[in-house]
């Protein structure tokens, strides 16, 4: 069995990535540091393979899945991302355009056309690292937050196709709320709770979308989030989701 998992120099990534070895599956793993990846492989030895790539661009996503779909492989794994933190009106745009690329973009991109592979076959698993910010509107990390409701959204609306095609593939939304990772800091945000180890979030992304869960939100605290929305006003959600930004900052 083989991985391609985007996003593995660092954070959920990188753990995926051991998460999958440890359970006897090769990986390849993609992601624009180069020695990161070189530091992986040497770790997880004859078990990995490492592929410099920018997702944020959408031609080396076609190439990626160019060079990788001989390979035939098992399991797609969409983990590159990062946010940014301030009022919309203030934050760089250009930084949050490569947000979305490489947020959005990629996963759209790389998902589309690896799930037409997966279907031919009738077999494979995708697993998109999301987040639990997928399910709100984000004041102070708005973009963030927009790219990861995309996700979340396209992910849904895609497990719903293939549970009417009789599909035997399976796609995921890993939607985690705080993870120990770097996203703090290129975010330049503190998390206002603690935050699960990303070792917890790959080991659960993993059993999730093999066990076929649409939706994999890790820790119960996280979980009654989702369940408190349905019950308050978007607007007082919204409001609530404004206070704890900014206490990130």
């Amino acid at each position: 069995m083989i991985a391609l998992v985007t996003g593995a120099s660092s954070g959920i990534g990188r753990d995926i990535a051991r998460e999958l070895v440890a359970r006897g599956w090769d990986v390849i793993i993609v992601a624009r540091r180069i020695e990161r990846l070189h530091e992986l492989k040497n770790e997880l030895g004859s078990h990995a393979k490492c592929i410099r790539c920018d997702v944020s661009r959408i031609e080396e996503c076609k190439k990626l899945h160019e060079v990788i779909q001989p390979q035939n492989i098992d399991m797609l794994v969409n983990c590159a991302g990062f946010g940014a933190c301030g009022f919309f009106d203030e934050t760089d745009l250009d930084t949050e355009l490569e947000m979305i690329n490489t947020n959005l973009v990629a996963v759209h991109v790389l998902t589309k056309l690896f799930l037409v592979d997966f279907i031919r076959k009738n077999r494979g698993y995708i697993l998109n690292v999301a987040s639990i910010a997928g399910f709100f509107a984000g004041p102070y990390m708005a973009a963030y937050y927009a790219t990861k409701n995309y996700v979340v959204s396209m992910t849904g609306a895609v497990s719903e196709e293939l549970r009417q095609k009789k599909s035997r593939v399976k796609i995921s939304a890993l939607c985690p709320g705080p993870v120990d990772t770097e996203f703090n800091d290129v975010a330049r945000v503190k998390f206002s709770s603690k935050p699960i180890t990303s070792r917890m979030a790959a080991k659960q992304g993993i059993d999730g979308v093999m066990k076929g869960k649409t939706y994999i939100v890790p820790a119960v605290k996280i979980k009654m989030l989702r369940f408190v929305k349905r019950l308050l006003p978007d607007r007082m959600i919204t409001h609530f989701c404004f206070g704890f930004q900014k206490k990130k900052k």
